[in-house]
């Protein structure tokens, strides 16, 4: 007699629900331990890099309240993005609720427009630094490198709140439910958002850094 796969869903009384994951036990628990460390390394460097800069006065510089923040953005990423995405991969069935989905969904976005960000912020220190030295300590106060931190991440928080609207609803008809997953198509305002997120910071962090190597490189053929 031919044999009927034992298929398991996330709720067994609906027939659009979720089939459960069928990984193997070792493989589930080496991916598990896997990723629980790379969200702990996370952590740990991203907290000892907070506290070494806090801890020692000669090392609160503008420079390095930038790269405060920048840890504190990826201090939120170990703590919450790294490990509620995991959960989300491996386990097919989300059993934390529409609200906890987009909450994740809203940190992750969050996070990667704040890293973004906050390189953009170290490019143009950089750029100052180098391109103008003499300048460089008249335009760049401690005062002013944490007001331009706060703007980054209000504008981060505010920007990333208007457009989760469009994220609230996580159940996707046409795949399953009890699951935190998210499709969309291909339209104007998902490119308009790609360009604004990720293509204008990009570029402008690319276009310093060249600018820089570039001065850098006449700088040392003069020292020749």
């Amino acid at each position: 007699m031919e044999k009927h796969e034992d298929v398991q869903y996330c709720f067994q009384d609906r027939n659009s629900s979720c089939r459960k994951a069928s990984l193997s036990t070792s493989i589930y628990i080496t991916l598990y331990i896997f990723f629980s460390l790379i969200s702990a390394v996370t952590v740990f460097l991203n907290v000892l890099v907070i506290i070494s800069i806090s801890h020692f006065k000669q090392l609160h510089t503008p420079t390095n309240l930038l790269i405060i923040s920048l840890a504190g953005a990826d201090l939120l990423v170990g703590l919450i993005v790294i490990p509620v995405t995991t959960v989300a991969i491996m386990e097919s069935c989300w059993g934390f609720g529409e609200y906890f989905c987009v909450f994740h969904l809203y940190m992750a976005l969050f996070c990667t427009s704040l890293s973004l960000g906050n390189l953009v912020l170290i490019s143009i220190d950089r750029y100052v630094a180098v391109c103008d030295p003499l300048l460089y300590h008249s335009k760049t106060t401690i005062t002013r490198m944490m007001c331009r931190i706060s703007i980054t991440w209000c504008c981060c928080i505010i920007y990333r709140a208007a457009i989760i609207k469009s994220f609230v609803n996580v159940q996707v008809p046409s795949r399953c439910l009890n699951e935190c997953f998210i499709v969309e198509g291909i339209s104007w305002s998902n490119i308009v958002e790609i360009v604004i997120t990720m293509v204008v910071p990009c570029s402008i962090i690319i276009t310093l850094y060249l600018k820089i190597f570039v001065v850098a490189r006449s700088q040392a053929r003069k020292v020749k």
